[in-house]
């Protein structure tokens, strides 16, 4: 396992994140137990989830949280782990109505942390933005949650490179703590966000890339490997894919792109996730993968990653429009 430190933190981590978002809902206590383990035997120690994850499946809250609380209490892990949650998203069934007031951020701290079994989250995740609430006000009750105790550092997830900035500049103008890290949907499989369902989600751009590499800001991007896209079209073509992933990658650019990373596959011996993979890994600002294992065998794929260093030339070789 590889480790980096996530810049203006004391958070040293694995650098490959492990996803949590099939807890509770596609994996069983059983399933999300074993997939804990395994990452740990690897070296894992950076966990990601979120307040809201299984909530889609009726009758369920927060379980993710529960698992990996439960988890913790009975592998006593917790001093080796860092752990990441998201909160202040909308109620799902009522997207249109953002939870950002310092009052939604209080309740679903204190809510994950009981969940969690927990007494600091090391890092915490805004999961969306609310552009008509002043970042101030965003940034001050985060702020608060620190000086509680309750967290360590916070991120942001979805939110835009103009928000983030102005987040920034806000912190260092009134000297107080800032984010550490964005969590955007990215991956080296182009995504036509217009065909994704929900709009609040925020992509990884041109722009953003600018931003990651100017200001160093580290990145931990969620869908990392679009949803297994490269290996699935590999095997099977767009009969691989679902509906929904073929609208949102089945393209020509990311055909193309295929063709590349099965040259840089074959080149390193790896298969075309790992590459995909190793594209983010390969950034020149800090990146940790969030990936979304189901299985152990996906996990021990996905870690093969951390043996492939591509070069700024392979990068750039990686992106063909």
């Amino acid at each position: 396992m590889k480790y980096v430190t996530i810049p203006n933190t004391e958070l040293r981590v694995s650098q490959i994140c492990l996803g949590s978002a099939e807890f509770g809902a596609g994996l069983t206590s059983k399933d999300a137990f074993s997939l804990l383990d395994a990452f740990i035997a690897e070296g894992g120690n950076f966990i990601d989830t979120a307040h809201v994850y299984s909530d889609w499946i009726p009758g369920t809250k927060s379980t993710s949280e529960k698992f990996i609380g439960q988890w913790l209490k009975k592998s006593g892990m917790r001093e080796d782990i860092i752990i990441a949650t998201k909160g202040a998203h909308p109620e799902l069934t009522s997207m249109n109505v953002s939870r950002l007031s310092k009052d939604d951020i209080e309740q679903d701290v204190s809510e994950s942390l009981e969940y969690l079994q927990i007494d600091t989250i090391d890092l915490y995740w805004l999961h969306r933005d609310d552009v008509n609430i002043p970042v101030g006000e965003i940034i001050d009750a985060l702020n608060e949650q620190v000086w509680l105790g309750n967290i360590r550092y916070f991120g942001c997830s979805n939110w835009t490179f103009n928000r983030i900035r102005e987040a920034l500049i806000y912190a260092t103008d009134k000297n107080v703590d800032g984010f550490v890290a964005n969590q955007p949907l990215w991956s080296l499989a182009a995504a036509d966000m217009s065909q994704i369902p929900d709009q609040t989600l925020v992509s990884m751009d041109e722009e953003g890339l600018a931003f990651h590499k100017r200001t160093r800001l580290a990145a931990i991007p969620y869908t990392s490997q679009a949803k297994g896209f490269f290996s699935k079209v590999e095997r099977s073509g767009s009969a691989g894919l679902s509906e929904g992933d073929r609208k949102v990658y089945f393209s020509e650019i990311n055909k193309k792109r295929l063709l590349r990373v099965q040259e840089l596959a074959k080149k390193y011996g790896v298969g075309v996730n790992e590459i995909a993979l190793s594209y983010l890994l390969s950034q020149p600002f800090t990146t940790i993968p969030v990936v979304g294992s189901k299985t152990t065998e996906q996990l021990k794929s996905s870690l093969k990653a951390l043996d492939v260093v591509l070069t700024s030339e392979q990068v750039q070789y990686l992106e063909v429009e």
